[in-house]
């Protein structure tokens, strides 16, 4: 924690960490948000460069489809659902625009939005040591990726991740299943269930007593003092950045397909759950490649844990951590339990992000259990933290003029593979906080 003067310097610059430090939810629009064409800028890559990961998972389809059997109906293509929820719009008290929820808790392999940047950098890793084997080349079908042989020769190698949990589970199945020797680095905050899913695909998991900043670290040092291994590093990868952000093209797509049009009259607010950035800020960046000035991302985190808000709002990005200025990072959303933000991602986003909200654990469970009771859908708990930033949106003077014409869509993170036991107990609590509201 900081000495309390420089906690008083930094509340006096910036009044809003005097209401982060209280603990209660807030929400912040961004002064500096500009145009898409001007805040891509910012960025570092390109459309091509997202182009080029769309490329990359169309050559690993056949490999997914004959690895993974639940990616056959898809012919090997790992995406989600995205469905509208009029029973919860209506109990939101929501009454204009639509409400959408886009099912990443639902991707095949592992279960979340980590599915998408986790599985893709495991991919391109092996692509890369196929290729300079001599085991692929140009115009291969992937699908002789999941030999003995080639298996044996991915044994070679090594993975190793720092997570809290979901990030986790997708890097360490994707590696095992292709052979790598992998290591999850596991944070006090991950559910024992994960790691124990872990296990059983063969992964080394570490565990650690203290939080997320410390798993990642060990996972680096790990890497470090292995020529055979490869880090995945949450903090800073491009390249999970990029798997992530194939998503804006595939939604684009989806809506088309479902006749949602998002243009100038129709505009689309898209509310993400943040840990330490990396999947939000990823998939922000396709949509906004997608959907250009006509999408509005909102990040939303815990209370407990907005580290995202306090760094881009500061501009000290990874400089400063919520457990500097007296923030515990302890939250039921383990998937948000990060106290320092990805600095890659908070100055290649800070123009894109119109804004972050903050939320509770206690309204998580009541969220959770109000989308169970209305459209029979069961999210983990970080999952459902978009919704907490549609009231800002809503309450916010600058959209009031679309807002009757516009699409919201939640980014659901995870939860189908929570056990039945553990959600059930999620339910029943945001069922006892819902009912003790009413009371």
């Amino acid at each position: 924690m900081l000495p309390t003067p420089a906690i008083a310097a930094l509340c006096e610059k910036f009044p809003l960490i005097t209401e982060l430090m209280a603990l209660q939810p807030l929400n912040w629009f961004n002064p500096r948000i500009a145009p898409a064409a001007e805040g891509l800028k910012d960025v570092g890559l390109t459309a091509d460069d997202v182009a080029d990961a769309s490329a990359r998972l169309a050559r690993f389809a056949p490999y997914l489809a004959k690895a993974f059997p639940e990616t056959q109906a898809s012919g090997g293509v790992i995406e989600s659902p995205v469905v509208p929820l009029p029973a919860m719009q209506a109990a939101l008290d929501m009454t204009s625009g639509q409400l959408w929820l886009k099912q990443d808790s639902h991707l095949p392999i592992s279960g979340s939005i980590k599915a998408r940047g986790g599985i893709y950098e495991v991919l391109k890793h092996a692509e890369m040591l196929a290729l300079d084997a001599g085991l692929l080349k140009e115009g291969d079908d992937y699908s002789v990726l999941a030999s003995d042989a080639v298996r044996a020769f991915f044994g070679q190698y090594a993975i190793a991740v720092g997570s809290t949990g979901n990030l986790g589970l997708s890097i360490g199945i994707m590696s095992a299943r292709l052979g790598f020797r992998a290591t999850v680095h596991m944070s006090a905050d991950a559910r024992q269930w994960k790691k124990d899913k872990l296990r059983s695909h063969g992964v080394t998991v570490v565990e650690y007593a203290t939080d997320y900043s410390v798993a990642v670290e060990a996972g680096r040092k790990q890497a470090e003092n292995d020529p055979t291994c490869h880090f995945v590093d949450d903090e800073n990868s491009h390249d999970l950045f990029l798997g992530y952000a194939v998503a804006g093209q595939r939604l684009q797509a989806q809506f088309q397909a479902a006749g949602v049009a998002v243009d100038e009259e129709h505009p689309l607010f898209v509310y993400l759950p943040c840990g330490v950035g990396g999947g939000p800020g990823g998939v922000a960046f396709g949509l906004k490649l997608a959907f250009g000035d006509f999408v509005h991302c909102v990040f939303v985190e815990p209370t407990h844990s907005p580290c995202m808000l306090l760094g881009v709002h500061t501009g000290l990005h990874e400089g400063i951590s919520v457990q500097e200025i007296g923030i515990d990072n302890l939250t039921a959303a383990d998937g948000l339990a990060v106290g320092r933000p990805s600095g890659f991602v908070g100055r290649a986003m800070q123009r894109l992000i119109d804004g972050y909200a903050t939320v509770t654990d206690d309204e998580l469970y009541r969220l959770l259990a109000m989308l169970e009771q209305t459209q029979g859908l069961r999210l983990e708990p970080s999952a459902v933290a978009g919704f907490a930033g549609i009231p800002a949106v809503l309450a916010a003077p600058q959209y009031q003029a679309q807002l009757e014409t516009a699409t919201h869509l939640v980014w659901g993170t995870g939860g189908s593979m929570v056990p039945e036991q553990e959600m059930a107990a999620y339910v029943a609590r945001g069922r006892a906080l819902l009912a003790a509201g009413a009371a």
